[in-house]
């Protein structure tokens, strides 16, 4: 149960600063270089929306899609890179 909280505040705080991104991103475009159509920036944010709905759903059910710091090999190939770097020893 605590790991699915933990989950839950790490995709709150991924969403939070993905959407301070996105509004940046959006102002800066406005401010300097053209109006952006207000359907353009609904649209953004209704795939803002269904990421972050997406997201959560992994998060509840304790599997979030990218975890950063975990590289996942194959077994196969993690001995075929130690037995290769053995070999250059």
């Amino acid at each position: 149960m605590a790991a699915i909280a933990i989950n839950v505040l790490w995709f709150l705080i991924g969403l939070i600063i993905l959407c301070g991104v996105i509004w940046i991103v959006i102002w800066v475009i406005e401010q300097f270089v053209m109006p952006i159509p207000e359907q353009i920036k609904k649209g953004v944010w209704v795939i803002v929306l269904l990421l972050a709905l997406i997201f959560l759903i992994g998060a509840l059910t304790g599997h979030i899609p990218f975890q950063l710091g975990k590289a996942e090999l194959p077994s196969g190939v993690f001995a075929a890179i130690s037995t290769r770097a053995a070999a250059d020893l």
